[in-house]
């Protein structure tokens, strides 16, 4: 079978650090936490800024807003898997409101300590039910009147029957496609060696365990979410911070200038 440009990357997703970063961590790609080198020996601006995510299944605009950034960014793929945060949920706009999309997913048995003891590259798709159809048929009922949806639907619908197994390179495929359909090009590498430790990596913005669905993105003085066109705004109001596939079915290429105007001038410190 021949896989769309999204899929093939997404498959073996594992973009490279650039080569400053890359030196200054070593390990060929592997990161480890207890590893004498640190971002100390870094050059500007790759000390003063590196953004630390965890995997996300269509994460939000404010997600975005760090792999638009142009700072380098880490996928975090050693955490471990934490239930209904964007690693296996992601939030749209419908006619009757905002609506969660949960991948289900199997982690290691209870007597390995279950799901909330897994790693989050260790993490499978449960392929009981047919909730990849349900989720497309979500995704179609709420977008089949925005500008771009038809536009950009056959390549998603493509990734939702693609055979993956794990939720990462589930979560990547998505990621990819949304990238490259936007044309941006982050400095992006996953971490699948040590979980990493924020406080051994100066100037890094660690951002695993904040950015989630119950949790409002006003702690974040660098993101200030931009209003923009929605196909329900006058029946439920405008909702902010959605999945990024909102902003992109409704405004389609112009989705980037809304991700940069809401990244807040001046509070990269």
């Amino acid at each position: 079978m021949r896989l769309a440009p999204a899929l093939a990357g997404a498959v073996a997703l594992r973009l490279t650090l650039p080569p400053q970063l890359r030196h200054a961590l070593s390990g060929g790609g592997r990161f480890s936490s207890n590893s004498p080198r640190t971002l100390r020996s870094l050059p500007s601006p790759f000390r003063t800024m590196i953004h630390l995510l965890s995997s996300a299944y269509l994460g939000p605009i404010h997600y975005y807003t760090k792999l638009f950034s142009g700072c380098p960014v880490i996928e975090e793929r050693c955490d471990h898997y934490v239930k209904q945060t964007y690693r296996n949920r992601c939030l749209i706009a419908t006619a009757d409101g905002v609506l969660a999309l949960t991948v289900p997913v199997q982690g290691r048995s209870k007597s390995e300590g279950g799901d909330s003891k897994t790693p989050m590259r260790e993490m499978r798709l449960s392929e009981h039910g047919r909730w990849r159809e349900m989720h497309l048929n979500a995704l179609t009922a709420a977008y089949d009147r925005t500008p771009y949806f038809e536009y950009y639907v056959d390549e998603f619908a493509e990734i939702y029957r693609a055979p993956f197994d794990r939720l990462v390179d589930f979560n990547a495929a998505f990621q990819r496609l949304v990238l490259r359909l936007l044309d941006i090009e982050p400095q992006w590498s996953a971490n699948e060696g040590e979980y990493l430790l924020a406080e051994a990596m100066p100037g890094c913005r660690d951002w695993r365990e904040k950015i989630r669905p119950k949790v409002s993105p006003d702690f974040d003085p660098t993101f200030c979410p931009v209003p923009y066109y929605q196909v329900f705004a006058d029946r439920n109001g405008f909702q902010p911070n959605l999945s990024i596939v909102d902003l992109l079915f409704n405004l389609g290429p112009e989705s980037r200038l809304i991700l940069r105007d809401s990244i807040v001038a001046g509070s990269e410190k």
